[in-house]
């Protein structure tokens, strides 16, 4: 199977992984990304939008594909604006509840087939869709000892402090770096134990799992998420999680102890303070084997095969119904 993949993000790690893991069965991928620069605080114009819709319409026609997966909902009209190839539309999470959510929802109502994140996306979304969250590498986020992870990330200079770990640009607002700031001065200032807010970007995805297994918690301040792709690496690592109540966060710490997901800022202090204090490692990996990389790539293979086989069934159905016209005519 040959699938055109567009995308605003070449480079998504949780997109990559979803590809290398199908393609260890057997799919194959020509990504094409929108045309534009795009950065933590850059996004990318209308005009970068428009001038990529006549290389998809190209690339579809002259290409050998199958399908075209669609990821973020700005690419969904770029994909239907060809007619030839069925498509397939991921929503991220922020495309479906910000600005953005008014495209994708036109665009979902004209696809073969919707995949979102969370069924609280799929509420959200109000059209007929998939849910299948993206994947965590078991092999890669795997739990190692603090201690040596704290070394490798250079953390091990003050040993008597706690790190919380926030692993997005300060830059990206639906990520509400400052709600996360404020949450660690409440608890540095309430324990007398040093906590750190650790902001880490721009580091290689390998690496990771290094800070995961050196924190001694996550936090999650975000305003919306889909389903948050740090918190499964976290629970891989068996990294405690404290986290607002977006995307599917409820469902993935479902039994996972020492986690909390909260609504306030009086929850984030108080299960923050908690996770600090009981000063232990989760029980997240077990959780996290519900939503492995193996597990999600099978089925969303699996919609690859029922998308392409719809069309396939299209097809022999206009060609039938050609050829009874056809005798029809000759009869008359």
């Amino acid at each position: 199977m040959d699938v055109l993949t567009l995308t605003t993000y070449a480079d998504a790690p949780f997109m990559t992984q979803q590809q290398a893991a199908l393609e260890e069965r057997g799919v194959s991928f020509s990504t094409l990304p929108v045309a534009g620069e795009v950065a933590a605080d850059v996004d990318r114009n209308p005009t970068d939008y428009l001038r990529t819709v006549p290389r998809v319409v190209r690339e579809a026609r002259t290409g050998n594909y199958d399908l075209i997966h669609a990821h973020y909902g700005l690419t969904g009209p770029m994909a239907l604006a060809q007619r030839r190839l069925p498509v397939v539309l991921s929503l991220w999470g922020s495309d479906v509840h910000g600005p953005v959510a008014p495209v994708s929802r036109a665009s979902a109502q004209f696809c073969d087939a919707v995949v979102v994140m969370s069924e609280e996306m799929a509420g959200a979304l109000g059209v007929d869709c998939r849910v299948i969250p993206d994947g965590v590498n078991l092999e890669r986020f795997t739990p190692e000892p603090q201690a040596q992870a704290k070394r490798r990330v250079g953390w091990d200079d003050d040993t008597d402090a706690a790190n919380v770990l926030f692993p997005y640009p300060p830059a990206r607002e639906v990520k509400n770096h400052p709600r996360a700031e404020r949450i660690v001065t409440v608890v540095d200032n309430l324990l007398e134990r040093p906590v750190r807010l650790r902001t880490v970007h721009g580091v290689a995805h390998d690496a990771v799992a290094d800070y995961m297994n050196a924190a001694d918690a996550l936090l999650l301040t975000s305003h919306s998420e889909g389903s948050p792709n740090s918190v499964k690496e976290a629970l891989a690592c068996n990294c405690p999680v404290v986290a607002t109540d977006v995307g599917d966060v409820q469902e993935r710490l479902a039994g996972v102890e020492p986690s909390h997901v909260a609504s306030s800022d009086e929850e984030l202090v108080r299960g923050l303070i908690d996770v600090i204090e009981r000063d232990e490692r989760s029980n997240g990996r077990e959780a996290a084997r519900e939503v492995s990389i193996d597990q999600t790539a099978d089925r969303m293979l699996a919609v690859y095969e029922q998308v392409t086989a719809q069309t396939s069934d299209s097809k022999v159905r206009d060609a039938n119904q050609r050829q009874h016209a056809q005798r029809a005519l000759r009869f008359e």
